[in-house]
């Protein structure tokens, strides 16, 4: 780990979403985000923090999420990892298809997709890893 890695870990409980938006907030200055991109990237992580402790570690507050924001070069890279058995991306439905626009629920990956310049997952043996690409200085 480098002085520019940055990692906190909390426990699948829907309040500790303050201790992750806290966070994103320091790691946003730390490393220069563009003022304008923070809103995004708050509302995209704090939806892959809710789906981790949501949908992956059903609730179970004996499990976690660790969140990791790294530099590399001019790209932010912030990892969410949960302790789930992972899922298959492409299963989840379109919230813009017509049928779904008037669902409570569906949308984080769309907002993460929307918020991010690139979101990747990588499922290991114990969680799946939601990877996160935000590029510092966009022209």
């Amino acid at each position: 780990m480098t002085e520019s890695d940055y990692t906190i870990e909390i426990l699948s409980d829907s309040s500790n979403l303050i201790v992750v938006e806290e966070f994103i907030n320091m790691v946003a200055v730390d490393f220069k985000l563009k003022e304008e991109r923070l809103p995004g990237l708050l509302l995209a992580i704090t939806e892959a923090t809710t789906n981790a402790i949501i949908h992956a570690n059903k609730k179970d507050k004996s499990k976690t999420v660790r969140i990791s924001a790294r530099r590399e070069g001019d790209d932010l890279f912030i990892i969410v990892k949960d302790e789930g058995s992972g899922f298959d991306p492409s299963s989840i439905p379109d919230p813009t298809a017509p049928e779904n626009l008037l669902k409570d629920s569906g949308r984080g990956l769309y907002l993460m997709r929307i918020y991010s310049d690139e979101l990747t997952y990588n499922i290991t043996p114990d969680g799946t890893e939601t990877i996160l690409r935000i590029r510092l200085n966009e022209s």
